[in-house]
């Protein structure tokens, strides 16, 4: 064969890349048929056992059954165990149009996991961040596990706390700020005894996992990113851009008790970044103060109270139990009645 007419590289890139995406909608197809058919299963248990007179002892027998019999016709993967789920599944979402437009568009793993979510405004973020996030399982169980969605929403204490973007809508900005922030990946043992910078260099060492915590639309800038002015240099712990919010965040992590000097701080440093190096098209700075306490005096009587940049919430060097969480969440809501 001569050399003119092997095949361009050009030519097996896209064959290859043809290739690529029909396997993946032919896996994507698949998936949403499989998560329909295990919904479909579900629903024609459930009005099985509607049937029953002694509706739990008549379902369970109905479920072993079932499941002798469908490993017998068609091999692993029916268990009594994965029989329970399908009906489990369509209990959870009996409408049929969440299954379709939402469940369909997950893996099995991925709804197996949010079905668990006893909340139901919980199982709604889950369903539509995993979508429009394309969160991995892990991702999807580490942020379970961490209350995410409860940490997010016990954020969403200042009112009317948004910005504009480009078209003049609103968007809260409370909606990408957590409260508390959990660094459990960072394994450090407790008792605590690591210093701030220490904290700080462990958080970029896991940066990927740090920006899964963060959220949606961030981007790493810079640490101790250096802003100077004609007489003096500061140092920023950690400088973000968010590119949904169109706006940069600072970061200022503390080991220990949030101070009326911090927020001055981080109010000195929104303020100085607005002016030298906010560009026109962006919103303004964000600033985060994380801290592993909070004052109720400094919440209530510090510029933290007034400003709509400054955010100052805690952060957990560990998973923190359902019982930890709603702790905070109480305490939070007692910082905002005084506030």
């Amino acid at each position: 064969m001569n050399k003119s007419d092997a095949p361009s590289m050009s030519l097996i890139q896209d064959v290859v890349q043809i290739l690529q995406s029909a396997r993946q909608n032919a896996y994507k197809a698949v998936n949403s048929e499989m998560v329909i058919a295990y919904w479909k299963m579900g629903k024609r248990i459930v009005q099985e056992e509607q049937h029953g007179e002694q509706k739990a002892a008549y379902g369970e027998a109905i479920l072993k059954t079932l499941s002798v019999a469908l490993t017998a016709e068609l091999g692993k993967g029916f268990s009594y165990a994965n029989i329970r789920n399908f009906r489990q599944f369509y209990l959870t979402y009996p409408d049929e149009a969440i299954c379709y437009t939402v469940c369909s568009k997950l893996s099995w793993s991925h709804n197996r996991l949010i079905m668990r979510v006893e909340v139901p405004e919980a199982r709604v973020y889950y369903l539509n961040e995993c979508t429009n996030q394309m969160w991995s399982t892990r991702t999807l169980e580490r942020n379970i596990n961490s209350h995410y969605y409860q940490r997010l929403i016990s954020s969403q204490t200042k009112s009317d706390v948004s910005i504009l973007d480009q078209d003049s809508d609103k968007i809260p900005a409370n909606d990408f700020i957590k409260d508390p922030y959990v660094f459990e990946f960072l394994n450090i043992a407790e008792p605590v005894s690591a210093l701030e910078q220490d904290i700080e260099k462990a958080l970029i060492g896991n940066l990927q996992q740090f920006l899964l915590e963060l959220g949606k639309g961030f981007s790493f800038v810079g640490r101790q990113f250096r802003i100077s002015t004609e007489t003096s240099h500061f140092y920023i712990d950690l400088v973000f851009y968010n590119y949904l919010l169109k706006c940069f965040v600072l970061f200022d992590l503390k080991t220990g008790k949030l101070t009326h000097q911090d927020t001055g701080q981080m109010d000195m440093y929104i303020r100085m970044f607005d002016d030298l190096k906010k560009q026109d098209d962006d919103n303004p700075t964000i600033g985060i103060i994380l801290c592993t306490e909070k004052d109720e005096t400094v919440v209530k009587y510090s510029i933290l109270n007034d400003s709509k940049q400054l955010f100052a919430t805690k952060y957990m060097l560990y998973l923190p139990t359902e019982e930890e969480l709603i702790a905070e969440i109480e305490r939070e809501k007692r910082f905002l009645k005084i506030s």
